[in-house]
């Protein structure tokens, strides 16, 4: 993203994208739907990993108005996605799976459900079956019902890959990147508790953060970034005013990071630098990217340019893997008003970052 172009029209056939259901009770399943119908040259050689039910139960909601057919057509292995004609399904169907789950509820099955998609799709693309995969939204109160023990996509794909590679959680460090045409964010810290994350601000975990975005987009641009690293206190600390952070702390590790040759600058002003960073018309961004100290300061500047923008990237990880930048929305569920803007957004950077 951010001007890079549109690579799908002219794409050979190859390892397909696999597409996870997401929570079967929430707008997953219908944005999906969505994506085939309305983006067929960007959803080719991509299928779906869930269950046939529930992606016919979609189809019915999303086509009430409109077309009168969305046929599912299950397949049996991920090379199959490319022979699928436009505007159909494609559904590898995992056996055992729970049916759809009421509209908007959580639920353990659900839940359950979700989280095999992910670890199907995750262990395929470690294994090479798969380009990439793209995470439909799920939902976390589900995933603990099920006896999930991870918080999110993010945390469920690190473990897998540790696995795979046979090493310790803490030697497969991930960090999550949210990034639309206008701004790209990467966290040092993702879904803890704010005062955890507060303790989460130490040298080497900004310095991993920073060597994992470096490498990850000196892929992507074919060149250093500019990373831009936002303060954790008001006005950056001023000079220690509000707090010693950023002088104990962050300008070290900035420091340690120039020296291994990374353009790494700041600490900025966390009101400010993202406004700095922001590539829009008439204004070319002074960064590539903004390194944010927690969660809600990195993702409200990117969802406020537009939720349907935007997509979650997962850096550090050896597989490509994508999301939508948003939740379930059971709110909606259901409804077939849900946007499949950013799901497709997914699937067009996550087949730019699997080459």
């Amino acid at each position: 993203m951010l001007s890079s172009p549109d690579q799908t029209a002219a794409l050979p056939a190859g390892r397909a994208i696999a597409i996870t259901q997401g929570d079967c009770a929430g707008i997953g399943p219908e944005t999906i739907v969505k994506a085939f119908r309305d983006a067929p040259d960007a959803l080719r050689g991509c299928f779906i990993v869930g269950e046939v039910a529930t992606l016919r139960r979609a189809a019915a909601v999303v086509l009430r108005h409109g077309d009168t057919s969305m046929p599912v057509a299950v397949i049996g292995n991920p090379d199959e996605a490319w022979s699928v004609p436009p505007r159909c399904l494609p559904v590898l169907a995992l056996a055992g799976l729970a049916g759809p789950a009421p509209w908007g509820q959580i639920s353990r099955e659900a839940g359950e459900a979700a989280a095999r998609c992910v670890e199907w799709a995750a262990q395929a693309a470690l294994d090479g079956r798969v380009a990439a995969l793209v995470t439909a939204p799920l939902h976390k109160e589900a995933l603990a019902l099920a006896g999930v023990d991870f918080p999110g996509h993010t945390e469920l794909l690190q473990a897998a890959a540790a696995a795979h590679a046979g090493v310790a959680l803490a030697d497969m460090p991930v960090r999550m990147m949210l990034a639309n045409d206008e701004l790209r964010t990467v966290l040092v810290s993702i879904h803890v508790a704010l005062r955890a994350a507060l303790d989460a601000v130490t040298r080497p975990q900004i310095l991993e953060t920073l060597r994992i975005t470096h490498a990850a987009l000196a892929r992507t641009l074919g060149r250093a970034p500019r990373i831009a690293v936002a303060g954790l206190n008001p006005h950056a600390g001023e000079g220690g005013r509000f707090g010693r952070e950023e002088i104990d702390t962050i300008v070290p590790a900035i420091e340690a990071a120039q020296a291994l040759g990374m353009d790494v600058h700041g600490p900025f002003a966390p009101d400010t630098v993202f406004m700095r960073a922001r590539n829009a018309p008439g204004h070319p961004g002074e960064f590539d990217v903004v390194l944010a100290m927690y969660h809600d300061q990195g993702l409200i500047p990117v969802k406020y340019l537009g939720v349907e923008k935007g997509v979650n990237v997962t850096l550090g990880l050896p597989l490509v893997r994508t999301s939508p930048d948003h939740g379930t929305a059971f709110d909606i569920a259901g409804q077939g008003i849900a946007d499949a803007s950013s799901l497709i957004e997914a699937v067009r950077m996550a087949r730019q970052l699997a080459g």
